[in-house]
């Protein structure tokens, strides 16, 4: 078959760089996108206070990935950036995110002082379980009870409506646990870094090819597969296939937004105006997650007026926030990853015809650079199977 049109659904992160590796071999592509704008999840926008601020939640690029870091690289300017997260405790007091040293002194008012000292203090409080059935049982395995419940009970039943006898563990395995003071979100050996000039920038200079046209607030219809000779697609994969094996359920995210005056900003951070943390998790029973300070991240005050903006995070059932899907939901009896490996099935009987890829597409949580090497590593292989890389 000769190939000459794509047709790419989304104009996120991964209908971008699979758009502009098709493009780069000389084909045509046609990007649709149902929203106003390029750059999906990671969209930023400069808001009325002058600051930038990420339309649906912080986005912070990390990765080990060099392959990566080469592609990201070729399209942005970007600046250092360690992400720092802290945690409101009952008291009022802020503690360091991930667990470390120092949230453990905080929590138990242990005096512990070096990581032989806080593994011994961990051994003593987890509980024995050689293979945890799900998140609870593994976090207790891990880190006891009290530092679970606290930290992890509430923000889940508050994130993905589960208790975390609900959830699969490996929810939770990808969270690090620190035994001495680091107190970077993530880990040492990635790179940490932001775009200079936003994300909603770099992904356009993705898709500034000439090969490449954009369609916004378009929405994919069956029929234009009649149009192009394949097509790569980031859209929910139940959607595609009018949800004839069930519905992939997705958790989203209500953003509530506030702007103070610099000088007397942030009401939870403790007076702590000076550090270098943007965002605070919350431990309580009420509906916010998380609060980001985005002017608390390297450029995002582009003009001065005084006034700086906070966001609170409300997690919600995707289908009571407009069908925004932002989290594929790993329950701990394996049903939804059951189904969609149902729906995996149908698109592999269509794999001539389309490619389901992005986190909708692949029902996967995914970080940024993972979505990138995802694409990269796709779109080669497509290529090379059709004599075109």
């Amino acid at each position: 078959m000769v190939y000459r049109s794509v047709l790419v659904v989304g104009a996120g992160l991964a209908g971008a760089v699979h758009a502009r590796q098709l493009a780069e071999t000389g084909l045509h592509v046609q990007v649709i996108d149902a929203r106003l704008h390029i750059a999906g999840n990671a969209y930023d926008e400069t808001g009325p206070d002058g600051i930038r601020i990420h339309r649906y939640g912080p986005h912070l690029f990390h990765t080990a990935n060099t392959r990566v870091l080469d592609y990201v690289r070729r399209y942005a300017t970007w600046e250092p950036y360690t992400h720092r997260v802290r945690a409101l405790l009952p008291s009022g007091a802020l503690a360091p995110l991930p667990i470390n040293l120092d949230t453990i002194n905080a929590v138990t008012g242990l005096r512990l002082e070096t990581e032989a000292q806080v593994r011994a203090h961990l051994a003593s409080v987890s509980v024995p379980i050689a293979e945890p059935a799900n998140a609870a049982e593994y976090l207790a395995s891990k880190i006891g009870i009290q530092l679970r419940d606290l930290f992890f009970r509430p923000y889940t039943k508050k994130m993905w409506n589960l208790d975390l006898e609900d959830m699969d563990a490996a929810v939770v395995k990808r969270l690090p646990l620190r035994y001495d003071r680091l107190d970077t979100y993530f880990p040492e050996d990635q790179t940490q870094i932001l775009p200079r000039d936003g994300y909603t920038a770099f992904v356009g200079e993705i898709l500034n090819h000439s090969g490449i046209e954009i369609a916004l607030e378009t929405r994919f219809e069956h029929r234009l597969m009649r149009e192009f000779d394949f097509c790569f697609a980031s859209l929910p994969i139940d959607e595609y296939y009018e949800f004839r094996e069930g519905e992939l359920p997705y958790r989203s995210i209500r953003f509530h937004h506030r702007s103070e005056n610099r000088d007397a900003a942030g009401s939870v951070w403790g007076g702590l105006h000076g550090t270098d943390f943007s965002v605070v998790n919350f431990t309580d029973g009420g509906p916010y997650t998380r609060e980001t300070a985005w002017h608390r991240l390297p450029n995002h005050t582009s003009r001065e007026t005084r006034r700086v903006t906070f966001t609170r995070e409300e997690p919600c059932d995707y289908r009571a926030n407009n069908y925004e899907r932002y989290y594929p939901v790993r329950s701990a009896d394996g049903a939804n990853a059951a189904n969609y490996e149902r729906y995996r099935a149908l698109a592999e009987r269509d794999r001539e015809h389309i490619a389901f890829i992005g986190r909708c597409g692949t029902y996967r949580y995914l970080d940024m650079d993972q979505v990138i090497n995802q694409s990269l590593m796709g779109v080669t292989h497509w290529l090379s199977e059709r004599g075109l890389g």
